[in-house]
């Protein structure tokens, strides 16, 4: 067998030479980042969990077949696309109801690797919701080439050897995604470069949590664009325009609602959140109830994408508030 490529050399050539634990300690420097790669292939956390457990398996058992030639690194995420392209043949009719978020306190475990020491952050522009939902638009190998070439950087040659295809198949695949994303995304993308939330969308996430706090519903309306969409993932539900969305403003705020309000600021997929806990007449305590992602343009909220309280864990949420 070849060399193996210097990626901590003793424990590489324990694991390739069949000692499982070295294997189990080679693979997990990349778990992260496969489990980002599964997750913007699937759009889903969940599902990009079990798809990394798959790859790692289908890695150790096909060991053998790795020839030393190329970055084990680059080997994993071939695996790892051939697997989402077996989840999503089996799943073809799912649509974009599975939509989770993804918590950036996980995204900055993300190291340097061999092949990209530079790349040490994850962009918004390649983890933000509204790209996701575009790239669930795309065939899975379009959607895999893709990301390959514009969001990993790989070179033409080795997009072709992970969807082992040719370089011609392979830029064709690309150019399609490219036409078909610039379709679906929204003006003004090139903002999307920043790896955190900017001071003017932490300025709006306070302003949120706070109307949220004092159940004031016009404060909330006041940061609220015209055209705000509201959307609650895995419900097919959605609302559009303002108009359409004050009902939920009335419900949440207004004298009916289910309680008191209790937010705590976090951040997915680079973008502000708020996770929010309900104190509910007679509780003693403020219990896990949504978690709200916002995109923010110009000062205004244009977007909230509500998901229930399971994604707390992820982020390091506790399920209740005592103060």
């Amino acid at each position: 067998m070849t060399t193996p490529p210097p990626e901590a050399r003793p424990t590489a050539e324990a694991a390739f030479a069949g000692d499982e634990a070295a294997f189990g300690d080679l693979a997990e420097r990349h778990r992260r980042e496969l489990h980002v790669h599964c997750y913007r292939m699937l759009a889903s956390y969940d599902d990009a969990e079990d798809a990394v457990q798959e790859t790692l398996l289908r890695a150790w058992r096909g060991l053998d077949s790795y020839d030393g030639r190329t970055y084990f690194r680059a080997w994993l995420y071939r695996i790892a696309t051939n697997v989402c392209l077996d989840v999503v043949r089996r799943a073809s009719s799912r649509d974009l109801v599975w939509l989770q978020p993804y918590p950036d306190r996980l995204l900055d475990e993300i190291a340097p690797s061999v092949e990209q020491p530079d790349v040490v952050a994850v962009d918004r522009e390649t983890i933000e919701l509204t790209f996701l939902i575009a790239l669930q638009a795309l065939p899975a190998r379009q959607r895999a080439a893709l990301i390959a070439r514009d969001v990993l950087g790989w070179s033409a040659a080795e997009t072709a050897a992970l969807l082992d295809t040719s370089v011609a198949a392979a830029n064709s695949a690309v150019q399609r995604a490219r036409a078909t994303m610039q379709q679906r995304l929204p003006a003004r993308r090139s903002d999307w470069n920043a790896v955190r939330p900017t001071s003017e969308e932490r300025e709006v996430l306070d302003r949120f949590i706070d109307a949220h706090q004092r159940c004031d519903a016009a404060a909330a309306i006041a940061i609220a664009a015209e055209d705000l969409r509201i959307s609650m993932p895995p419900d097919r539900m959605s609302f559009a325009g303002l108009t359409a969305c004050l009902p939920l403003f009335e419900r949440a705020f207004g004298p009916e609602r289910d309680g008191e309000w209790r937010l705590v600021p976090t951040s997915a997929n680079r973008l502000p959140a708020a996770a929010s806990y309900l104190l509910r007449p007679g509780d003693t305590v403020w219990r896990a109830f949504k978690l709200d992602v916002l995109r923010v343009n110009e000062g205004k909220i244009v977007e909230i994408l509500t998901f229930g309280y399971s994604r707390f864990p992820a982020f390091g949420l506790p399920d209740r508030l005592t103060t």
